[in-house]
């Protein structure tokens, strides 16, 4: 399987990198980037044989079967479009667009050419949530609640690496994304309510930097989560998940339960690394003629979601 990836030298380009690399059968034969001699000198690097700041120009080539794309959000939707339109399937870092009209639209063009397109929901892979999904399979766990903590120090634009970004970051329909789609992946539902609150508009990057969502689903499974760039403390994602037998803790790639006790997830997956678990998926896919889970079409209810979320924070101005 011979890959290109589109913002190689990003914070998420790298992750994506070293993850093909511990995939047998599959290699980078091309990266894009929007600075010339910085692509050159990561293609240099990385022992990758093609690079280019077009990514028209990798589409174009023989030697690339399938497109990662860790690109800017507002990108998304229209590069995940052209590389379908080009005959190539492709993987896009989450959110797959930043408003309803491209995601419905991004839908429609997989759904005519039939090439695999997927979503980088992660958090469907990593095995800690792995772990809770299946135990939910099983009927020995039922979700009452998904409390969640999304926290950075952001206030200025800066990647994960801390490198300027040239586009600005959205904790809705970035960051909430993540979590507005496990909820409904592990509970198997769609939200029936939702709400949301917003802070002050940051008067430089024009984004909302403090953010509470709150949905619901017809089971009666309730999540709530907390959003911030402003918190000055321990980064990342912390999901809590209260359930009918247990309280289980998930922070990215670990588990424990509600007493700290760490749960082994040994044998949950052939990785610990969720994000290699999620390239294996799309590539597994690719080779088995089948929709991968993180498809877009079953990640569009996700994205529904949060356009309602948003027409919440509209009214609420």
């Amino acid at each position: 399987m011979r890959l290109c990836i589109a913002g190689a030298a990003g914070a998420f380009g790298m992750k994506h990198m070293d993850a093909i690399a511990a995939i047998d059968g599959a290699r980078v034969t091309s990266v894009v980037g929007s600075n010339p001699e910085a692509i050159r000198a990561f293609a240099e690097e990385r022992g990758v044989p093609h690079y280019c700041t077009d990514l028209a120009e990798a589409l174009a080539r023989d030697d690339v079967d399938a497109v990662i794309l860790a690109t800017p959000t507002q990108l998304h939707a229209s590069q995940a479009i052209q590389c379908l339109e080009a005959g190539k399937h492709v993987m896009v870092e989450i959110p797959m667009a930043d408003n309803i009209e491209d995601a419905r639209k991004l839908v429609e063009t997989q759904q005519r050419t039939g090439l695999v397109a997927m979503a980088g929901h992660t958090r469907r892979f990593n095995p800690s949530h792995q772990w809770i999904h299946n135990k939910i399979q099983a009927g020995e766990l039922k979700v009452q609640q998904m409390d969640v903590q999304t926290y950075f120090f952001r206030r200025t634009n800066k990647n994960a690496l801390g490198q300027a970004r040239s586009w600005t970051d959205h904790l809705l329909w970035h960051h909430a994304c993540h979590t507005v789609d496990l909820f409904q992946y592990q509970t198997g539902e769609t939200a029936s309510q939702v709400q949301a609150l917003q802070g002050p508009i940051h008067p430089e990057l024009g984004i909302a930097m403090d953010m509470s969502i709150g949905m619901k689903v017809p089971n009666g499974a309730i999540c709530t989560l907390s959003l911030s760039f402003n918190n000055d403390g321990p980064l990342g994602t912390f999901f809590r998940y209260i359930c009918d037998q247990g309280t289980y803790i998930a922070r990215y790639d670990d588990l424990v339960d509600g007493h700290e006790n760490k749960i082994d997830l040994s044998g949950v997956a052939v990785s610990n690394n969720g994000i290699e678990l999620q390239d294996r998926e799309f590539i597994a896919a690719i080779r088995e003629g089948r929709e991968p889970n993180a498809s877009v079409a079953q990640c569009l209810p996700a994205m529904e979601t949060l356009s309602r979320l948003e027409l919440c924070l509209q009214q609420a101005g």
